[in-house]
């Protein structure tokens, strides 16, 4: 930056710099307010569903995990039911984690399984239905 020496280039540079500095300031109140509106809570939990819908592998992942924990509980159902012996109970909660895990573990492959068993069952009925 060079010397002013005149008061009226010290006028023009203080108008300059008071036209920069205003400048800023709007930038800065615009990017406070877009990080206010992206901290309410409905916009944090809107981005998460985004982010989380745009994952192919997240869904994958929280598709296996409900499909394991569902089946380990369908299975503790059908073994203890609305027993009251405590072994059954037991035996049930054991079945349980046994199934989950079973599940957590080979989710790929039992998801491929049904997908297969889907289409030839789809297939089927869309045969069935061009013989007519």
């Amino acid at each position: 930056m060079q010397n002013i020496t005149s008061t009226a280039a010290l006028k023009n540079a203080i108008q300059l710099l008071e036209a920069e500095q205003a400048a800023k300031g709007k930038l800065l109140k615009e990017q406070l307010y877009l990080t206010y509106e992206s901290l309410k809570p409905i916009n944090l939990l809107r981005s998460a569903l985004k982010d989380i819908s745009a994952s192919p592998y997240l869904i994958n992942d929280i598709t296996g995990t409900a499909m394991s924990l569902a089946s380990g509980i369908i299975s503790k159902k059908i073994i203890a039911g609305k027993s009251g012996n405590l072994l059954r109970k037991l035996l049930g909660s054991v079945l349980q984690l046994g199934v989950t895990n079973f599940m957590e573990r080979h989710s790929d492959i039992i998801r491929s399984f049904i997908q297969v068993i889907f289409r030839h069952v789809f297939s089927r009925k869309e045969t069935d239905q061009r013989k007519r």
